[in-house]
């Protein structure tokens, strides 16, 4: 792991996108083991996987991970918490704004 400079990786990769009444999701699967840490980065290679409603889509792509530095991988995980905090920002109220 380098403190400055980012290793990137092609790893062979398996998509499964899934448009149907019990199971709405898209997940990757890295086929040679591979793992995600914090801060890095992930693209699939190819056109969007698109299923239409009813169908499960499973192909087989090549993905390449952008490592993060060190530096990087320390900053995310400080920051991370405050980020998802983010997402939980709602609220209810009966009013109705427009």
């Amino acid at each position: 792991m380098s403190l400055f400079t980012r290793k990137v990786e092609h790893v062979p990769c398996t998509v499964e996108v899934s448009h149907r009444f019990e199971a709405l999701h898209a997940h990757v699967r890295f086929n040679d083991g591979s793992t995600i840490n914090p801060g890095d980065e992930v693209l699939v290679q190819g056109p969007p996987v698109l299923a239409a409603w009813g169908e499960l889509v499973i192909e087989d792509r090549t993905a390449v991970i952008t490592r993060a530095t060190a530096l990087e991988r320390l900053w995310t995980r400080l920051t991370g918490d405050f980020e998802v905090m983010e997402l939980c920002e709602f609220s209810f109220s009966e009013e109705i704004t427009l």
